[in-house]
Protein backbone atom coordinates (compact mmCIF):
# COMPACT_ATOMS: atom_id res chain seq x y z
CA UNK A 1 0.00 0.00 0.00
CA UNK A 2 3.01 2.27 0.06
CA UNK A 3 2.47 5.10 -2.47
CA UNK A 4 6.25 6.03 -2.90
CA UNK A 5 6.31 8.97 -0.89
CA UNK A 6 7.02 8.43 2.58
CA UNK A 7 4.91 9.02 5.80
CA UNK A 8 6.92 11.66 8.23
CA UNK A 9 5.76 11.51 11.78
CA UNK A 10 7.01 14.64 14.40
CA UNK A 11 6.26 13.70 17.77
CA UNK A 12 6.93 12.02 21.11
CA UNK A 13 8.93 9.17 21.55
CA UNK A 14 7.87 7.45 25.70
CA UNK A 15 8.70 4.59 27.49
CA UNK A 16 6.18 3.61 28.55
CA UNK A 17 5.50 2.20 32.49
CA UNK A 18 2.51 -0.08 32.13
CA UNK A 19 1.07 -1.29 35.64
CA UNK A 20 -2.24 -3.42 35.55
CA UNK A 21 -4.42 -3.57 38.52
CA UNK A 22 -7.66 -5.07 39.86
CA UNK A 23 -9.67 -1.75 38.43
CA UNK A 24 -8.60 2.22 38.06
CA UNK A 25 -8.10 3.55 41.65
CA UNK A 26 -10.40 6.95 42.69
CA UNK A 27 -8.21 9.84 43.78
CA UNK A 28 -6.56 9.31 46.94
CA UNK A 29 -6.93 5.61 46.75
CA UNK A 30 -4.63 2.27 46.75
CA UNK A 31 -5.39 -0.62 44.76
CA UNK A 32 -3.69 -3.92 44.07
CA UNK A 33 -1.28 -3.96 40.66
CA UNK A 34 -1.15 -7.49 39.32
CA UNK A 35 1.66 -7.00 36.82
CA UNK A 36 4.55 -4.48 35.41
CA UNK A 37 6.32 -4.12 32.11
CA UNK A 38 7.80 -1.78 30.12
CA UNK A 39 6.83 -1.04 26.05
CA UNK A 40 8.17 1.78 24.06
CA UNK A 41 5.70 4.07 23.34
CA UNK A 42 4.66 7.81 22.69
CA UNK A 43 1.97 8.67 20.67
CA UNK A 44 4.88 9.78 17.41
CA UNK A 45 6.46 6.74 17.81
CA UNK A 46 3.22 4.61 18.09
CA UNK A 47 1.72 5.92 15.18
CA UNK A 48 5.52 5.85 13.42
CA UNK A 49 5.50 2.00 14.28
CA UNK A 50 1.71 1.41 13.25
CA UNK A 51 2.51 2.79 9.76
CA UNK A 52 5.47 1.13 9.59
CA UNK A 53 4.21 -2.25 10.37
CA UNK A 54 1.57 -1.90 7.35
CA UNK A 55 4.67 -2.13 5.05
CA UNK A 56 4.86 2.07 4.32
CA UNK A 57 8.09 3.43 4.20
CA UNK A 58 8.14 6.09 7.50
CA UNK A 59 10.18 8.82 8.89
CA UNK A 60 10.15 9.19 12.32
CA UNK A 61 11.50 13.45 13.61
CA UNK A 62 11.76 13.49 17.44
CA UNK A 63 13.89 14.14 20.68
CA UNK A 64 15.42 10.65 23.36
CA UNK A 65 17.30 11.27 26.21
CA UNK A 66 21.17 10.06 26.79
CA UNK A 67 19.64 7.90 29.46
CA UNK A 68 19.37 3.96 28.49
CA UNK A 69 15.93 4.14 27.80
CA UNK A 70 16.88 6.72 24.77
CA UNK A 71 19.12 3.59 23.37
CA UNK A 72 16.16 1.45 23.79
CA UNK A 73 13.51 3.59 22.00
CA UNK A 74 16.01 4.28 19.05
CA UNK A 75 16.31 0.48 18.72
CA UNK A 76 12.43 -0.33 19.12
CA UNK A 77 11.78 1.87 16.27
CA UNK A 78 14.66 0.70 13.40
CA UNK A 79 13.52 -3.01 14.66
CA UNK A 80 9.88 -1.68 13.41
CA UNK A 81 11.22 -0.25 10.01
CA UNK A 82 11.18 3.28 11.08
CA UNK A 83 14.01 5.52 9.74
CA UNK A 84 15.03 7.10 12.72
CA UNK A 85 17.93 9.43 10.98
CA UNK A 86 15.50 12.66 12.24
CA UNK A 87 15.81 11.47 15.93
CA UNK A 88 18.50 13.40 17.99
CA UNK A 89 19.56 12.27 21.27
CA UNK A 90 20.11 15.23 23.81
CA UNK A 91 21.46 15.32 27.61
CA UNK A 92 18.70 13.89 30.27
CA UNK A 93 16.04 11.98 30.39
CA UNK A 94 13.73 10.22 28.06
CA UNK A 95 9.90 11.04 28.02
CA UNK A 96 7.76 8.62 29.78
CA UNK A 97 4.72 7.65 30.45
CA UNK A 98 2.91 5.93 33.32
CA UNK A 99 -0.29 3.53 32.73
CA UNK A 100 -2.72 2.45 34.70
CA UNK A 101 -4.62 -0.77 32.64
CA UNK A 102 -7.88 -2.55 34.51
CA UNK A 103 -8.98 -6.36 33.12
CA UNK A 104 -11.46 -4.26 30.70
CA UNK A 105 -8.98 -2.63 29.26
CA UNK A 106 -9.70 0.94 30.05
CA UNK A 107 -6.70 2.68 30.92
CA UNK A 108 -5.26 5.97 32.47
CA UNK A 109 -2.44 7.60 31.57
CA UNK A 110 0.35 10.88 33.30
CA UNK A 111 3.06 11.81 30.38
CA UNK A 112 6.60 12.99 31.80
CA UNK A 113 7.73 14.71 28.19
CA UNK A 114 11.76 14.57 29.13
CA UNK A 115 13.40 14.31 25.63
CA UNK A 116 10.76 15.67 23.83
CA UNK A 117 10.14 19.05 25.49
CA UNK A 118 13.30 20.32 23.62
CA UNK A 119 11.66 19.50 19.80
CA UNK A 120 12.18 23.31 18.96
CA UNK A 121 10.42 24.46 15.87
CA UNK A 122 13.79 25.85 14.44
CA UNK A 123 14.87 21.76 14.57
CA UNK A 124 11.67 21.27 11.94
CA UNK A 125 13.57 23.65 9.20
CA UNK A 126 16.54 21.10 9.69
CA UNK A 127 14.37 18.45 8.17
CA UNK A 128 12.30 20.53 5.92
CA UNK A 129 13.31 18.82 2.73
CA UNK A 130 11.93 15.37 4.82
CA UNK A 131 8.66 17.21 5.43
CA UNK A 132 8.57 18.21 1.52
CA UNK A 133 8.97 14.87 -0.07
CA UNK A 134 6.36 13.09 2.51
CA UNK A 135 3.16 12.11 1.63
CA UNK A 136 1.30 13.08 4.87
CA UNK A 137 2.72 14.04 8.08
CA UNK A 138 1.23 13.02 11.73
CA UNK A 139 1.78 14.66 14.46
CA UNK A 140 0.09 15.06 17.80
CA UNK A 141 0.53 17.35 21.11
CA UNK A 142 2.97 15.59 23.75
CA UNK A 143 5.56 17.79 21.86
CA UNK A 144 5.96 21.72 22.03
CA UNK A 145 3.30 23.49 20.85
CA UNK A 146 5.40 26.06 18.99
CA UNK A 147 7.47 23.12 17.41
CA UNK A 148 3.17 21.93 16.30
CA UNK A 149 2.20 25.42 15.07
CA UNK A 150 5.41 25.73 12.97
CA UNK A 151 5.50 22.32 11.37
CA UNK A 152 1.52 23.11 10.02
CA UNK A 153 2.84 26.33 8.62
CA UNK A 154 5.37 24.28 6.66
CA UNK A 155 3.15 21.58 5.33
CA UNK A 156 0.83 24.19 4.56
CA UNK A 157 3.97 26.26 2.60
CA UNK A 158 4.47 22.92 1.04
CA UNK A 159 1.04 21.73 0.09
CA UNK A 160 1.62 18.11 2.59
CA UNK A 161 -0.93 17.26 4.46
CA UNK A 162 -1.10 17.58 7.88
CA UNK A 163 -2.88 14.43 10.17
CA UNK A 164 -3.36 16.26 13.38
CA UNK A 165 -4.54 14.21 16.28
CA UNK A 166 -5.30 17.13 18.84
CA UNK A 167 -4.48 14.72 22.39
CA UNK A 168 -4.00 14.81 25.32
CA UNK A 169 -6.42 17.87 25.03
CA UNK A 170 -5.14 21.51 25.41
CA UNK A 171 -5.88 24.77 23.74
CA UNK A 172 -5.03 25.34 20.58
CA UNK A 173 -3.82 28.57 18.53
CA UNK A 174 -6.63 28.86 16.31
CA UNK A 175 -4.52 28.69 13.43
CA UNK A 176 -3.69 25.46 13.95
CA UNK A 177 -6.85 23.75 14.00
CA UNK A 178 -6.90 26.12 10.45
CA UNK A 179 -3.81 24.64 9.26
CA UNK A 180 -4.64 20.58 9.77
CA UNK A 181 -5.55 18.93 6.97
CA UNK A 182 -7.13 16.65 9.28
CA UNK A 183 -8.42 17.09 13.00
CA UNK A 184 -8.64 13.64 14.72
CA UNK A 185 -9.84 13.48 17.62
CA UNK A 186 -11.62 10.88 19.98
CA UNK A 187 -14.98 11.87 21.92
CA UNK A 188 -13.51 12.84 24.73
CA UNK A 189 -10.92 15.11 23.06
CA UNK A 190 -13.89 16.71 21.18
CA UNK A 191 -15.81 17.46 23.32
CA UNK A 192 -13.32 19.44 24.86
CA UNK A 193 -12.61 21.42 21.97
CA UNK A 194 -16.28 21.75 21.03
CA UNK A 195 -16.94 22.55 24.80
CA UNK A 196 -13.94 25.37 24.05
CA UNK A 197 -11.93 23.73 26.78
CA UNK A 198 -15.17 23.79 29.42
CA UNK A 199 -15.47 20.20 29.76
CA UNK A 200 -14.52 16.63 28.46
CA UNK A 201 -18.12 14.90 28.72
CA UNK A 202 -19.18 13.89 25.30
CA UNK A 203 -22.49 15.25 23.62
CA UNK A 204 -25.47 12.59 22.68
CA UNK A 205 -25.48 14.36 19.41
CA UNK A 206 -22.03 13.75 17.52
CA UNK A 207 -23.18 15.86 14.58
CA UNK A 208 -23.49 18.33 16.86
CA UNK A 209 -19.48 17.86 17.56
CA UNK A 210 -18.55 17.83 14.35
CA UNK A 211 -20.53 21.40 13.39
CA UNK A 212 -18.76 23.13 16.99
CA UNK A 213 -15.58 21.47 15.65
CA UNK A 214 -16.23 23.37 11.56
CA UNK A 215 -16.61 26.47 13.87
CA UNK A 216 -13.21 26.16 15.36
CA UNK A 217 -12.13 26.09 11.56
CA UNK A 218 -11.19 22.26 11.20
CA UNK A 219 -11.60 21.88 7.72
CA UNK A 220 -12.09 18.07 7.35
CA UNK A 221 -12.64 15.89 10.74
CA UNK A 222 -12.18 12.32 11.48
CA UNK A 223 -14.07 11.80 14.85
CA UNK A 224 -12.61 8.30 16.72
CA UNK A 225 -15.53 6.97 18.84
CA UNK A 226 -14.00 3.93 19.93
CA UNK A 227 -16.47 0.67 19.66
CA UNK A 228 -19.13 2.93 18.60
CA UNK A 229 -17.16 3.65 15.15
CA UNK A 230 -16.43 7.20 13.69
CA UNK A 231 -17.64 10.06 11.57
CA UNK A 232 -15.71 11.76 9.28
CA UNK A 233 -16.88 15.38 8.04
CA UNK A 234 -14.96 16.62 4.87
CA UNK A 235 -14.77 20.19 3.20
CA UNK A 236 -17.37 19.01 0.41
CA UNK A 237 -19.79 19.29 3.24
CA UNK A 238 -20.54 15.05 3.51
CA UNK A 239 -20.24 13.42 6.48
CA UNK A 240 -20.03 9.33 6.52
CA UNK A 241 -19.90 6.90 9.70
CA UNK A 242 -18.22 3.83 9.92
CA UNK A 243 -19.19 0.64 12.49
CA UNK A 244 -16.54 -0.49 14.60
CA UNK A 245 -15.21 -4.48 14.14
CA UNK A 246 -15.96 -6.39 17.23
CA UNK A 247 -13.33 -7.64 18.79
CA UNK A 248 -12.63 -8.60 22.78
CA UNK A 249 -10.47 -5.77 24.20
CA UNK A 250 -7.85 -6.58 26.43
CA UNK A 251 -5.92 -3.45 26.16
CA UNK A 252 -7.16 0.23 23.99
CA UNK A 253 -3.57 1.31 24.99
CA UNK A 254 -2.57 3.53 21.76
CA UNK A 255 -5.62 2.22 19.84
CA UNK A 256 -5.98 5.57 18.54
CA UNK A 257 -2.18 5.96 17.38
CA UNK A 258 -2.98 2.63 15.65
CA UNK A 259 -5.90 4.28 13.90
CA UNK A 260 -3.90 7.03 12.99
CA UNK A 261 -1.22 5.50 11.40
CA UNK A 262 -3.41 2.65 9.73
CA UNK A 263 -5.56 5.99 8.29
CA UNK A 264 -2.49 7.84 6.79
CA UNK A 265 -0.94 4.66 5.33
CA UNK A 266 -4.94 4.60 3.40
CA UNK A 267 -4.82 7.97 2.44
CA UNK A 268 -1.52 7.79 1.18
CA UNK A 269 -2.28 4.46 -0.99
CA UNK A 270 -5.04 6.46 -3.16
CA UNK A 271 -7.93 5.04 -0.72
CA UNK A 272 -11.16 7.62 0.00
CA UNK A 273 -11.39 8.85 3.03
CA UNK A 274 -14.14 6.74 4.17
CA UNK A 275 -12.09 3.56 2.93
CA UNK A 276 -9.12 4.87 5.12
CA UNK A 277 -11.28 5.15 7.98
CA UNK A 278 -12.47 1.37 8.05
CA UNK A 279 -8.47 0.27 7.40
CA UNK A 280 -7.71 2.53 10.07
CA UNK A 281 -10.61 0.97 12.10
CA UNK A 282 -9.50 -2.48 11.78
CA UNK A 283 -5.87 -1.61 12.58
CA UNK A 284 -7.20 -0.33 15.63
CA UNK A 285 -9.72 -3.22 16.68
CA UNK A 286 -6.67 -5.47 16.31
CA UNK A 287 -4.36 -3.26 18.68
CA UNK A 288 -6.78 -4.11 20.84
CA UNK A 289 -6.56 -7.43 21.19
CA UNK A 290 -3.18 -7.11 22.10
CA UNK A 291 -1.05 -5.78 25.28
CA UNK A 292 1.15 -2.95 25.10
CA UNK A 293 1.32 0.02 22.61
CA UNK A 294 3.89 -0.85 19.88
CA UNK A 295 3.69 -4.30 20.39
CA UNK A 296 0.11 -4.41 19.52
CA UNK A 297 0.40 -2.96 16.30
CA UNK A 298 -0.92 -5.16 13.38
CA UNK A 299 0.50 -5.84 10.48
CA UNK A 300 -0.82 -5.27 6.67
CA UNK A 301 -2.07 -8.94 6.00
CA UNK A 302 -3.57 -8.83 9.72
CA UNK A 303 -5.62 -5.43 8.64
CA UNK A 304 -6.61 -7.13 5.14
CA UNK A 305 -7.60 -10.28 6.73
CA UNK A 306 -9.66 -8.51 9.56
CA UNK A 307 -11.66 -6.58 6.18
CA UNK A 308 -12.52 -9.45 4.61
CA UNK A 309 -14.32 -10.81 7.36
Amino acid sequence: MNSGKPIVVVGSINMDLVTRAERIPLAGETVAGTSFQTHPGGKGANQAVAAARLSHTVRMIGRVGSDPLGAELLASLRSAGVDTRGVKEIAGSSGVAVILVSPQGQNCIVVTPGANAFLMPEDLDEHLDQIRAAGAVLTQLEIPIETVVRLAELCHQEGVPLILDPAPARTLPPELVRLATWFTPNETEAAFYANRGGGTEASDDPLQTIRSLQALGAQNILLKRGERGFLIATTDGRVEAGEAFRVEAVDTTAAGDAFNGAFAVALCGGKSPLESARFASAAAALSVTRHGAQPSMATLDEVNKLLMY
